[in-house]
């Protein structure tokens, strides 16, 4: 029990900017296996999301709150998904070779690419969210576990990346590098448990089976971008994933949006 707590606490160090017990300490191995729980930082990081979201239209409006949810979500994370967003926009924007494309990403420094594709990206999540808003007018409780689902199982996606295709990123220096090593199949099914229980929840709650579609859903998203990224890189990076990750978080609430107003 406290091995797994400790791989819960290793994830909540690498994937967000809570502080966590000193006892918890670093070790590549520990970070790879921790990769489990990253469903669960999703569950974190989407219910303090809906809650600020919850009460900032309480005590404001609802526009006010979605922003404040989503600034609270950066927060959390320190931006970390958005980063390897916007590295994969100026890589893959600016760059016609592996090399070229592998070094853009690398480089710290955001260009036109990555901004532009942050501020279409984030636009599109506020005016999607803001339309579920509207949906859920009647029900708003069910925003912090609607949120819960979006964030855990876009962060399942980018996990499945890590166990079918190849880290292509080659220099020692490499935060991602301790993730990418190879999963188990065990590690894989953990953490599809942690992805699926929130979407379950809210399918019920709503009384929208048809939400259990995203699934497949946005594993068809992350089979189209991982070969995509195979095609020109030859497999993923870190960037990569952070890239999956928040592309098929605004498909999950694309998709969400569509699958609600069906019959």
């Amino acid at each position: 029990m406290k091995h797994e707590l400790r791989l819960f606490f290793v994830a909540l160090q690498f994937y967000t900017r809570l502080p966590v017990p000193a006892w918890v300490g670093y070790s590549e191995s520990a970070l790879n296996q921790a990769t489990r729980y990253l469903p669960l930082i999703g569950w974190l990081v989407g219910a303090v999301t809906g809650l600020t979201w919850l009460a900032g239209t309480y005590l404001i409006d609802t526009d006010t709150g979605l922003l404040l949810g989503m600034i609270v979500s950066v927060l959390l994370t320190g931006a970390f998904h958005e980063d390897g967003f916007a590295d994969v926009c100026d890589g893959f924007g600016g760059g016609w070779t592996k090399e070229r494309i592998l070094t853009i990403m690398k480089d710290s420094r955001v260009g036109t690419y990555g901004v532009v594709g942050l501020v279409l990206l984030l636009g599109l999540k506020f005016s999607v969210l803001r339309h579920i808003s509207a949906l859920l007018s009647d029900q708003p409780i069910l925003l912090p576990a609607y949120l819960m689902s979006a964030h855990a199982l876009s962060r399942f996606m980018a996990v499945t990346v890590i166990r079918t295709h190849a880290y292509v990123r080659e220099t020692d220096d490499s935060k991602a590098k301790p993730v990418a090593q190879t999963i188990g199949l065990d590690i894989l099914l953990v953490a599809g448990s942690w992805a699926i229980m929130p979407l379950l929840v809210t399918a019920w709650l709503a009384q929208q089976p048809l939400l259990l579609l995203l699934v497949p859903l946005l594993y068809g998203v992350k089979v189209l971008l991982t070969r995509y990224f195979t095609r020109w890189i030859g497999g993923y990076t870190g960037d990569c994933l952070g890239a999956t990750q928040q592309v098929c978080e605004v498909s999950f609430y694309l998709f969400s949006a569509v699958l609600w107003t069906l019959p």
